[in-house]
């Protein structure tokens, strides 16, 4: 069962991210048998959407990573992680990037801290808050669509650093899907929309948007 979801983890993310590390391949490898043990206990993916595990939530939240690569030393936030996305994918990719993951619920928070245990993902931190209780300063803030984008800038306007040094302006990337016009009208001169189906193939990925808002 492990050779053959190995396999299977080559031949989605590999296609996509070939410079992978054997360490990195084997954190991903791990994280289907881990979240199906923990979905068991507290229910934190779709039962019926596990067998898509890695197309729907590990590919989907690497989307972020085809629109901006973190560089080392760079911090990020991910709000509303639920069971850790995109923020658990995103910290194998990225090991020598902080990542902060915050959800309201507790038992997330401990799927979240279980599951980057036994992976030994050591660049993760994952903390029971809601989001305008931090108080730290991020590179960017992270997030699949848990609510509208304006309610989410509220939230985390106070968290971006100020200074940018990667290729998009310090802000939001945000997983959504659909129309986004009217939720975006109140920033249409600050974002930027990027189709995942322009980096992923899969028919998945047809209305999957990853959105870039410099704050």
């Amino acid at each position: 069962m492990r050779q053959a979801n190995e396999h299977a983890i080559m031949e989605l993310i590999h296609k996509y991210f070939p410079l992978l590390t054997p360490e990195q391949i084997e954190k991903f490898s791990l994280l289907q048998d881990l979240y199906l043990e923990w979905n068991s206990q507290i229910n934190v993916i779709s039962r019926k959407d596990m067998e898509h595990f890695y197309e729907h939530h590990v590919l989907h939240s690497l989307g972020i990573a085809r629109v901006q690569q973190f560089l080392p030393g760079s911090q990020v936030m991910d709000v509303g992680t639920g069971g850790g996305f995109p923020g658990i994918p995103l910290a194998i990719l990225f090991p020598e990037t902080e990542f902060l993951l915050v959800d309201s619920i507790g038992k997330k928070i401990k799927v979240v801290n279980e599951v980057a245990k036994a992976a030994d993902i050591t660049n993760v931190k994952a903390i029971q808050s809601r989001a305008e209780d931090v108080k730290q300063k991020f590179d960017f803030v992270v997030s699949r669509a848990v609510t509208t984008l304006p309610e989410f800038v509220n939230w985390i306007e106070n968290n971006i650093k100020k200074d940018s040094r990667h290729s998009l302006k310090n802000g939001i990337l945000y997983l959504k899907g659909g129309d986004l016009e009217a939720e975006l009208a109140p920033f249409r001169n600050k974002c930027h929309i990027y189709n995942l189906n322009s980096y992923f193939s899969e028919a998945f990925f047809e209305t999957k948007k990853v959105v870039h808002l410099g704050l």
